[in-house]
């Protein structure tokens, strides 16, 4: 018997019932679909996750004041004398000979006010009186206009650069630089808006609003210590040495020694790249992990009905082998009608998974894994012959009086 004869047996057997070899090629069909969307929308949170903390800066460390945590940076005695973040650790933070690694340096002072034009007013979550080298270290670039200037910032000027929430806030769809808002009472005329950062978690990343440093202590927060220090290494590679060059130059300038606690703290988005980039890995495992476990259902779908389907036959089969059909055609029809179920299902699969992963899920925009669609279909074939192996062999071993006598 050849080949193309088993085959023909084998569709033939599986057109027998329709109904059934559908239902069966269902269940594989969501397999592979499921393994390749669960895969697309991991991998399209890891690539929002990295996008938005891209935008942050990769490079970028910040200085807080305040020891980490309840026991101090070195878990040891609480200093005896808090010292706060001031413009002078800032310019030590620029030496070059104490801190190569760094590239530039942004002291900050956070500003609580609200912004008025007209009858339209907004209250942005990120206010901040600064210097030039902020945009660059924070990875905040302009769209429109342009940044203060040193000399600006010297002169203590009155003016602004504004994120699009603010701008659309407070003027609509009209250009606002050149225009005048009052924040805290104090005019500031706008120079700038920056590109569109979006949002993190809770975090409206464009609800923004950045002016001189000395403006803000000039005409809003008076002069106060800063409440953090930004500082940009001068790679991602070089975060680490610079997170030491920053502690070594602070507890220095504020007097910490021995097992003393920092009254400052680092935080290093580096590590939180690291760190988030490590967990949405697990997720992207674990949902790959759970859409194996219905492809693998699929399978034992595929033994069950194979097994039905030798049963039913049994007559069919005992009148083969009693003609001379030898045992490996037995075998071989019964392995490609399983294959051919697991092949038709995960092709259907493969074509619901590429067309799910084009909508968004629960906010997510999958982005497709290109390796999954090979994974998923090879796995829905090798189960095919797997799964399709016993009832296949069970069939082959039936003896032909045995079989003509079944009912």
């Amino acid at each position: 018997m050849s080949i193309l004869e088993i085959v023909r047996f084998a569709i033939r057997g599986l057109f027998i019932n329709r109904l059934r070899t559908a239902l069966t090629m269902l269940g594989i069909m969501i397999g592979v679909a499921s393994v390749i969307i669960l895969l697309a929308v991991g991998n399209g949170s890891s690539k929002a996750i990295q996008s938005s903390l891209d935008r942050l800066g990769t490079n970028s460390l910040q200085v807080n004041s305040g020891a980490r945590g309840f026991g101090g940076r070195r878990g040891g005695a609480s200093a005896t004398i808090r010292k706060p973040l001031t413009i002078l650790d800032a310019t030590a933070l620029m030496d070059p000979i104490q801190a190569p690694d760094i590239k530039q340096v942004a002291p900050i002072a956070n500003v609580n006010a609200a912004c008025v034009i007209g009858t339209n007013t907004i209250t942005p979550s990120t206010f901040v009186g600064t210097w030039p080298s902020y945009f660059e270290a924070s990875n905040t670039q302009v769209l429109k206009g342009s940044y203060f200037t040193n000399d600006d910032v010297t002169q203590g000027r009155n003016v602004a650069v504004i994120g699009n929430t603010v701008a659309t806030t407070l003027f609509g769809t009209d250009n606002p630089v050149g225009q005048t808002i009052r924040c805290g009472g104090i005019p500031f005329t706008i120079i700038g808006t920056t590109e569109v950062k979006g949002s993190t978690g809770f975090l409206d990343g464009d609800s923004l609003v950045v002016i001189p440093l000395t403006s803000a202590e000039n005409s809003i927060t008076g002069y106060q210590p800063l409440s953090s220090i930004l500082v940009e290494a001068k790679s991602p590679t070089a975060t680490t040495p610079a997170q030491t060059e920053i502690t070594n130059i602070l507890d220095a300038r504020h007097g910490i020694k021995g097992n003393a606690s920092a009254d400052f703290s680092i935080f290093n988005q580096a590590s939180l790249l690291t760190t988030s980039a490590t967990s949405s890995q697990t997720f992207t495992t674990l949902l790959g992990a759970v859409a194996a476990i219905s492809l693998l259902v699929g399978g034992i779908g595929i033994t069950n009905i194979m097994l039905v389907t030798v049963v039913e036959r049994t007559r069919e089969i005992g009148i083969r082998k009693a003609i001379g059909a030898p045992k490996g055609a037995i075998l071989s029809q019964f392995l490609i009608e399983a294959t051919i179920l697991s092949l038709f299902g995960g092709a259907f699969g493969v074509l619901l998974g590429i067309l799910g992963s084009h909508f968004t899920i629960s906010g997510t925009k999958p982005i497709l894994v290109p390796a999954s669609i090979f994974i998923a279909f090879g796995v829905s074939a090798l189960i095919g012959v797997f799964f399709g192996g016993y009832p296949a062999s069970r069939a082959a071993s039936l003896r032909p009086i045995e079989a003509l006598r079944h009912e």
